[in-house]
């Protein structure tokens, strides 16, 4: 479901690293010692600085109450006098420093490496670094470097905060299951089988028009896709494609296609099979696959449930006294009435959806959905189902006494939804669905592992690649705005969330990416590269991977074209080896980022990806015309007459004057690796 609160926050004019702007260092690097840097010359060579969370820079990213946390600055050689971290610490709402010293340079002699190190304690903090050389000052933190003291932007220490490995190291699939393939069509929802505010079912043949023939009716439109299907495709999801984790729309029983407006929670809809079915897909989605153990995600609608609920019961349905029929029901207390019975809290202004009020801490709402051992939540979570997580649909609304949550009231209910869910399975993930800036639901480290990354990923990217935001307005980005937009969504959140975001292309919420890139196939290719290259969890929309088309809802929920979902189309084909690339190279999944060339006359970007064991980087071009890209690859430490692998065309490159020259066709990009 879509609820979008815009930002006001203005996005600051960062100074950025500016490394392909650096010529002199460039020009030095044979000889390994940039001329740039030079100590005591009073002025602090901005482009050598960088430090982010990643293992070459963090030797505990995930660190426990009793795990002190080294954090490691990179300069240029012997441009930096003295360095120090200022971090503040919550236990006792003060600043503290520490002093770095030097540590080591990096392997080609072309930078120092500062090291200092946070004293363990259970209380987040949020650090930021001095850098000095000789009266000359810099400040780096996760915002970017500014010469004045930054006020937000820090990087965050969380003590005991966790979030899911195989989050962080897999790939999504998506699926709005009535749309991705009919397993069984003897459970087909048939013509007015099921009624929903005025409106009566319409089945429709397999890929033709997803619109009703009665206006209004949008979510009355049945094909047959189910359960069933989803289990017979799985060998195309995991070893055509090679996503391991599966995301499904809601599946509870709901007179709607969309299953949003729930009627009973603790029962698969018979259109798409039965409880005893859903426990056979996440079984058969468990199965090692290449090596990798399947998980699955379901798709939990609890700041509403539907009309048809036996807790509302709008249309006297159930032998049960509903909230609507009586305010002596047992359920009266479930949901806030203005005037009862006609007017009630819902989401946004949909009365088939009445909106959950979670009351006091304890109420019989929370035992029911999460709190409770037989509750919703985990319900799922334990046997026979042992799901692995849940993604929480418009979650920031969640509240008591039907205000729309976004206060004290929805951040104690998300701690207490967290509790109970880690009570169960501690490696289970949390995602919420946000459009704006998660922080306040990430940055404590209690409540979401990480959200829908509309704002930190899909929307900028769309505005980058299609000159229009994820809903198809025009707004258009150029390469250095992406990279602003881009760190400054980092910044916002604790590294290991930024890891579990997931970065998707479109949603069942949005158009069609390839509809918002005008059809062209080919930004399509460099969206999926972008996609499997950034810092996050890349999360395919079934059909994205093959371009499929769309507006917004519901035509961005088509049914899947099986001639175009096979391995002989060419971007599912990309789709398959960029994934496979991915699981190859850890430093694509939670390595170092660096930015290391943006060029907006050409529409070019380029970044590193880097850990201990490989250095990549990403080339990008956003032209429709071939171009050289000059990438400056001696930022990330590789030194003359390394070689460099493109991953995905197999051509070899040289480093010479520490850097690279890659030609790459418009529309796509390269993926070299040391």
């Amino acid at each position: 479901m879509k609820m979008r609160q815009r930002s006001n926050r203005p996005w600051p004019a960062l100074r950025t690293l500016a490394l392909y702007t650096a010529m002199a260092c460039m020009t030095t690097l044979v000889a390994s010692t940039p001329a740039c840097a030079a100590g005591d010359d009073n002025n602090v060579e901005w482009s050598g600085l960088f430090h982010d969370q990643g293992p070459l820079y963090d030797n505990h990213s995930e660190p426990t109450a009793s795990q002190s946390v080294t954090l490691t600055l990179r300069a240029y050689k012997g441009d930096v006098t003295s360095a120090n971290i200022k971090y503040y610490d919550k236990s006792d709402a003060s600043f503290h420093w520490v002093a770095m010293h030097w540590a080591s340079n990096d392997t080609t002699g072309t930078f120092d490496n500062w090291q200092g190190t946070v004293p363990a304690s259970a209380s987040q903090k949020h650090y930021r670094f001095q850098i000095a050389d000789g009266t000359a000052t810099a400040w780096y933190n996760a915002a970017g470097i500014s010469a004045a003291e930054p006020s937000s932007g820090d990087f965050i220490i969380i003590p005991g905060f966790t979030t899911p490995n195989w989050m962080k190291n897999g790939v999504v699939y998506q699926i709005f299951p009535d749309r991705f393939y009919n397993g069984d069509t003897s459970n087909d929802v048939s013509n007015g089988q099921y009624t929903n505010a005025g409106c009566a079912s319409e089945h429709h043949a397999w890929g033709t028009s997803v619109f009703p023939r009665h206006k209004g009716c949008r979510g009355m439109v049945f094909f047959g896709g189910d359960l069933a299907g989803i289990d017979d495709k799985l060998d195309y999801i995991r070893r055509t494609l090679g996503a391991d984790i599966l995301s499904l729309n809601p599946i509870f029983a709901s007179p709607t296609n969309h299953k949003y407006d729930t009627t009973d929670y603790m029962r698969v809809d018979p259109a798409f099979g039965s409880n005893v079915l859903l426990q056979k897909l996440i079984r058969d989605m468990h199965r090692t696959v290449d090596g990798r153990r399947g998980r699955i995600v379901l798709d939990g609608v609890f700041n509403h449930s539907g009309d048809t609920n036996p807790w509302f019961d709008r249309y006297h349905q159930w032998p049960q006294v509903g909230a609507h029929e009586s305010r002596s029901s047992p359920w009266y207390g479930f949901y806030t009435f203005q005037h009862w019975p006609d007017r009630y809290s819902t989401f946004g202004e949909a009365q088939f959806m009445p909106k959950l009020d979670y009351g006091a801490a304890g109420s019989a709402v929370r035992r029911q959905i999460y709190a409770g051992p037989r509750s919703v939540m985990q319900t799922y979570l334990k046997p026979p189902y042992g799901i692995d997580g849940w993604r929480l649909d418009v979650p920031q609304l969640i509240d008591a006494g039907g205000r729309n949550g976004s206060d004290a009231a929805n951040h104690q209910i998300m701690r207490e939804m967290r509790s109970a869910v880690t009570s169960v399975n501690a490696n289970a993930e949390i995602i919420g669905e946000y459009w704006d800036d998660p922080a306040p639901w990430l940055d404590g480290g209690d409540q979401w592992d990480g959200a829908m990354n509309y704002n930190g990923f899909t929307q900028p990217v769309s505005e980058w690649l299609c000159g229009t935001d994820e809903k198809n307005q025009p707004a258009r980005l150029t390469a250095t705005g992406l990279d602003h937009w881009l760190r400054r969504a980092r910044a916002d959140v604790p590294r290991n969330a930024q890891e579990t975001m997931t970065n998707f292309l479109g949603s069942h919420d949005t158009p069609r990416f390839a509809t918002r890139c005008g059809g062209e196939i080919g930004k399509t290719r460099l969206a999926l590269i972008l996609q499997m290259t950034y810092i996050g969890t890349p999360t395919i929309y079934y059909g994205d991977e093959y371009g499929m088309s769309g507006d917004d809802d519901p035509d961005d929920r088509r049914t899947v074209d099986w001639a175009l979902g096979t391995i002989d189309n060419s971007a599912v084909a990309l789709t398959r080896k960029l994934i496979a690339i991915r699981r190859q190279y850890a430093a694509l999944r939670i390595g170092s980022f660096m930015t290391l060339l943006t060029d907006d006359t050409n529409k070019l970007y380029s970044y590193g990806r880097f850990d201990a064991s490989n250095r990549i980087a990403v080339a990008l071009n956003n032209d429709s015309v071939t171009h050289t890209i000059t990438v400056p690859v001696w930022q990330l430490s590789v030194a003359n007459g390394s070689q460099l692998t493109d991953l995905i065309s197999g051509t070899v490159y040289t480093v010479q004057n520490g850097q690279v020259s890659v030609s790459v066709n418009g529309h796509y990009g390269a993926i070299l690796a040391q």
